[in-house]
C-alpha cells in the first residue's frame, strides 16, 4: 500500500483509561479500520465499506450533509457511488494520511485519495475529513466531510 499508517495521538495530559486503551492501540486500529475501508472500495465490496460505519452516519459533500440512519440508507449510497467509479473507470483507490489526532475515544483523520484506473491515470484527487468513535474494541467512521 502507498499510504501511511502514521496517526499522531495525544491524550492532552490524561491518562487513558481500560476502556480507551493506549493511543497506540487506538491507531493501529484506526489504521485498520482505513484499510479494510480502502480495500471495500478497491473490492467494490458494499457490505464492507458499510462496516466501517457508525450508525447513524453524516457525510457531507457539495455543500450538503446527509444523515444516513440505518445500513440500508447507507448501502443504497455506497452502492450508488460504486457505480458511478466504475462508470469512471477507477479500479483502484489509494490514500495517504494528511492529519491525524486521537483523544479518548474520539479522532479526527484527513486523508487524500487518489482514485486510478487501472493504467495508473488519476480520475479523481480529492481530501475527505473523518470523525471517529470508538465502538467498544473498534473505531467506526460517525462522519465525513468531502472537499
Amino acid at each position: 500500500m502507498a499510504h501511511d499508517d502514521e496517526f499522531s495521538g495525544s491524550d492532552n495530559g490524561q491518562d487513558n483509561d481500560a476502556r480507551t486503551g493506549s493511543n497506540d492501540d487506538a491507531e493501529e486500529a484506526i489504521a485498520q479500520l482505513f484499510d479494510d475501508y480502502q480495500a471495500g472500495f478497491n473490492d467494490y465490496d458494499v457490505d464492507r465499506i458499510c462496516d466501517c460505519f457508525a450508525m447513524p452516519a453524516t457525510i457531507w459533500q457539495h455543500e450538503k450533509g446527509h444523515v444516513f440512519n440505518n445500513d440500508d440508507e447507507l448501502i443504497e449510497n455506497i452502492d450508488a457511488l460504486l457505480k458511478a467509479l466504475e462508470k469512471e473507470g477507477v479500479t483502484h483507490s489509494d490514500f495517504h494520511v494528511s492529519s491525524s489526532h486521537v483523544s479518548g475515544s474520539a479522532a479526527l483523520v484527513s486523508l487524500d485519495w487518489t482514485q486510478e484506473t487501472a493504467d495508473g491515470e488519476a480520475v479523481f484527487e480529492f481530501t475527505c475529513h473523518y470523525q471517529l468513535v470508538q465502538n467498544g474494541a473498534d473505531w467506526v467512521i460517525a462522519c465525513i466531510i468531502n472537499d
